[in-house]
């Protein structure tokens, strides 16, 4: 976090009051001073679950995901059609706790994709070759 490392430079090696870093970093004196009591960073931590409503349709969810995961991938339903799908259904929770879901059930559930390999070519020097055609003209001894 470049703000505490920061506040607390400034304060060490600057010798800067609380007062003036607050006022030059546009931050109240207790932010401040809160920064220079702490230890580590500060880490956000939710209070909340993280997707409470969704917790009761997660079944139908994966039931679609599961059955939808054998079409071809045009004819699957984006997590926007899912997500209207389940408000059809009584869903009355945001489209961003949906979306998380279906992208944490897709990384879980499919491996990599066959188009993502990648095999390298190695070859025993002088066992291939590899060259482009083209049309040169050399000029060899005053010879075209």
């Amino acid at each position: 976090m470049d703000i505490l490392y920061e506040i607390r430079r400034r304060h060490a090696v600057q010798k800067q009051s609380i007062s003036a870093i607050a006022r030059e970093m546009g931050l109240s004196r207790p932010t401040v001073r809160k920064h220079l009591n702490t230890v580590e960073e500060p880490k956000y931590k939710r209070v909340q679950p993280v997707s409470p409503k969704l917790g009761e349709f997660e079944s139908q969810l994966v039931q679609w995901l599961e059955q939808e995961s054998e079409l071809a991938r045009p004819r699957r339903r984006t997590a926007h059609r899912l997500f209207e799908g389940l408000q059809e259904l009584g869903y009355g929770g945001a489209y961003d706790s949906v979306q998380r879901f279906v992208k944490r059930w897709k990384s879980n559930h499919h491996g990599p994709k066959l188009t993502q390999a990648f095999v390298p070519m190695l070859f025993v020097a002088g066992d291939a070759c590899q060259f482009d055609w083209s049309h040169e003209q050399v000029e060899l001894g005053g010879v075209l």
